[in-house]
């Protein structure tokens, strides 16, 4: 590889990082409001909008004129150590993002610990089985549990541990960061949904690995079970290993609406009150915090994913395998699925969706409201029904747009150095959103591309793990050394050992873009409150899931039974 090949993904990952400055720093410009009465208002919201205060203030934060020189001074002040001060509170910025910082890495460590512990539960009992009786099924049953688990909106199962331990049995604190006691509520809320997620990326991976010839090799010298066992979790891990770092990093940026429901002071908190707030000396420091860091993982996950896969990633040696499903059994479990969503789809569409009875507010579910109903009087039924062609279509729009984006980034790369997309990866997808809803205003629309703007990095990165380590195979080398250009090794050679794991895994996203759409809806930047995307109905809800837990029963069977679907169909497509 060519020096400035070598180069190229650090001199992508710097312009990502100016560009995101550039972009942050643009965001009064963007809203047209004037960023001095921004602060102003917050600083002190009982006083009116007085010219001569605006212009004395200006004078005293030394605003820019644009944000471009604003961005650069920024850049050039962090160069030198300065993180610059607040223009709300003007105290300087360093000591809070880092202490904000702190405490989000504190919650992500303690949720990956939990997505981990859970990942392992759900898949050790099928590699154990695999290894032992041999073939590369490792379960349905788990791939479904997975899967449902992975769908299970973070701010729903927040919700829901709130009111049963922490209300209703008092057994732990439900907001505030105090002590150990207030990481267990919020770090499960987090960690249990990314634990589906995380099985479901070595699920593809564990299969790859199980159909590769040294296990064959290894069980026909009568290898013990629990070693293969071992190598073969050794494989996979190595192969999502650049997956688990982009979960740690996204488990940073994702977890902001968490953090407001339990009142953790975290970094996603921070930077979303300081962009909303216009204080943009803070935002600016932590969002970059948070690219930095993304960054710095992303760096490790490559670097990982090469000491585990040893002489053989670099020595053209690596084994390669494609998981055989010739004894595997179709199903018509993903039909009786999708015939369930359909089917409550069906019998919903008929009902009113719109009328408000005052008389029936949050009424719980009987024979006329089988959903019961919402805090207007609507039939929940009926509005599940209705938002269901704007949850699911928009969920598989962005997921279809980030897997063809993905799978171009990640077959043309033939380094697995981090660069843009681990930028890109590390910022919160509300931030997006509120960029998104800065330009084109909130709505379900921007809330379907802030999601997309993010939603492509985990596949690419995906996407470009699998095609270096295809690259390093020996029937790649041997194909170039032929004389193969290199379109024709990536057409015939890398794209057909990329696209089925990436395919797979950018079907299990299609419930985790609908979470996404729905945590900007609960924050107020996707659809609008009175519509009947699912998202905003969960949103709409969670101020009464005390009162009334029926009413966020609708929307989160509703994406449970997308991912049943999903997650079967996915089966039935690795068995065809």
């Amino acid at each position: 590889m060519t020096p400035a090949r070598r180069l190229l993904p650090l001199v992508s990952g710097a312009v990502a990082v100016v560009l995101v400055s550039l972009v942050v720093a643009a965001l009064p410009w963007l809203w047209e409001t004037d960023p001095a009465a921004s602060v102003l208002h917050v600083r002190y919201p009982e006083r009116g909008v007085d010219p001569a205060a605006l212009e004395a203030l200006r004078a005293e934060l030394d605003l820019p004129a644009d944000p471009v020189r604003g961005a650069l001074g920024w850049l050039g002040d962090v160069a030198r150590g300065d993180l610059g001060t607040s223009w709300v509170s003007r105290a300087p910025v360093g000591p809070s993002v880092s202490g904000a910082l702190g405490v989000s890495l504190t919650l992500a460590v303690a949720a990956v610990v939990v997505a981990a512990v859970t990942a392992v539960a759900l898949l050790a009992p099928g590699v154990w089985q695999a290894a032992r009786r041999g073939g590369t099924d490792t379960g349905r049953g788990s791939a479904v549990a997975a899967s449902v688990l992975g769908a299970i909106p973070e701010i729903v199962l927040g919700a829901v541990l709130v009111a049963v331990v922490a209300v209703g049995a008092g057994l732990l604190p439900s907001t505030g960061f105090a002590g150990p006691a207030n990481l267990v509520l919020p770090a499960l809320a987090l960690g249990l949904p990314a634990g589906g997620l995380l099985a479901r990326m070595l699920s593809s991976a564990t299969e790859s690995a199980l159909a590769e010839e040294w296990v064959r090799t290894w069980r026909s010298w009568g290898t013990p079970p629990a070693t293969v066992a071992v190598g073969v979790a050794r494989r996979a891990v190595a192969t999502a290993t650049p997956q688990i770092a982009l979960l740690v990093v996204g488990l940073l940026g994702s977890a902001v609406a968490v953090e407001q429901l339990f009142g953790i002071p975290g970094v996603g908190t921070l930077a979303l009150d300081a962009v909303l707030a216009q204080d943009l000396p803070v935002a600016q420091a932590a969002i970059m915090l948070l690219v930095v860091l993304g960054l710095a993982l992303g760096g490790t996950g490559v670097l990982a994913h090469r000491a585990l896969l040893g002489p053989a990633g670099a020595g053209g040696e690596l084994p390669s395998g494609v998981p055989d499903a010739s004894g595997r059994a179709r199903s018509w479990a993903p039909w009786a699925a999708a015939g369930v969503l359909a089917a409550v789809v069906v019998a919903g569409l008929p009902r009113d969706a719109s009328t408000t009875v005052p008389g029936r507010r949050l009424a719980p579910p009987s024979w006329s409201l089988p959903l019961g109903a919402d805090a207007v009087g609507r039939d929940l039924w009926a509005r599940i029904a209705h938002g269901a062609l704007l949850t699911v279509g928009t969920a598989v729009a962005v997921t279809a747009v980030g897997l063809v984006i993905g799978l171009a980034v990640g077959v043309g790369r033939r380094s697995a150095r981090a660069g843009a997309a681990d930028v890109l990866n590390a910022l919160p997808p509300v931030v997006v959103g509120l960029v998104v809803a800065a330009i084109a205003g909130p709505g379900l629309l921007g809330a379907a591309i802030a999601v997309a703007a993010v939603g492509w990095v985990p596949l690419a990165v995906h996407a470009r793990t699998l095609a270096v380590e295809a690259r390093a195979s020996g029937y790649v080398r041997a194909a170039v050394l032929a004389g193969a250009s290199p379109w024709r090794v990536a057409r015939r050679h890398v794209l057909p050992a990329v696209v089925g794991p990436v395919v797979r895994h950018g079907l299990a996203r299609v419930p985790h873009a609908a979470l996404g759409i729905a945590a900007l809806s609960f924050l107020g930047l996707g659809a609008a409150p009175d519509s009947p995307e699912w998202g905003a109905v969960l949103a709409a809800s969670l101020a009464y899931v005390e009162r009334a837990p029926w009413t966020i029963l609708a929307p989160a069977v509703g994406l449970v039974l997308l991912a049943v679907v999903v997650a079967l169909v996915r089966e039935t497509r690795t068995s065809s």
